[in-house]
């Protein structure tokens, strides 16, 4: 009797431990598929907010929406395929520049990052740079292409555009060369009479 009771004890117990294994897992077909189409040694983030300093001082805020991270290979890169932004910071934290792109790919054992397709970069005085491909060197803070640019300077009382095929440049648009300059730059005066 205590031998049969013992043993009904235990088979029920046997029988709610199974059930409770084959209701607890609860895997949806999508989410199993999507893991295995990752591809290994790949990282992704979503809404990514990145602060980079050099020695120890705050130089820039990077924000993307989507950031793949490669690992594995010699040349361990973070990729940036649905655009970036970033903030530049001077000695006071305030933005002394600002850079958009669609499209980055940062070179992490090189410190630099490629960036394409429709980059603009703006500062405090209004200047504004526009060009499709452009490096940007993070150990020197430099920006330099050997692709077309066009540059909007704002002074005072004119606006001046250049073009040119090429230019270098810190990260604050100041200490500009330019390579190959095109015959179409110009200075625009404002119209006295709008005024």
């Amino acid at each position: 009797m205590i031998n049969r009771f013992l043993h009904t004890r235990i088979f029920t117990a046997a029988i709610l431990t199974g059930c409770f294994f084959m209701l607890a897992c609860e895997n949806d077909v999508n989410d199993v598929k999507a893991l295995s189409q990752r591809a290994p040694g790949i990282e992704e983030g979503k809404q990514i907010e990145s602060y980079l300093s050099q020695n120890g001082k705050v130089t820039a805020r990077l924000r993307a929406p989507l950031l793949l991270r490669y690992q594995g290979d010699s040349t361990r890169k973070a990729e940036f395929p649905r655009s970036l932004h970033v903030d530049f910071f001077d000695d006071t934290l305030g933005i002394e520049s600002q850079l958009d792109a669609r499209y980055g790919r940062y070179l992490q054992n090189e410190s630099k990052v490629f960036l394409r397709d429709h980059v603009v970069i703006f500062n405090t005085k209004g200047d504004t740079l526009y060009t499709d491909e452009l490096y940007w060197d993070q150990s020197l803070g430099q920006f330099h292409t050997d692709k077309p640019v066009t540059l909007i300077q704002n002074y005072p009382y004119k606006q001046r555009g250049r073009y040119a095929n090429g230019f270098r440049s810190n990260q604050d648009l100041t200490n500009i060369v330019f390579y190959n300059v095109q015959p179409g730059s110009f200075a625009i005066l404002p119209d006295s009479t709008l005024q």
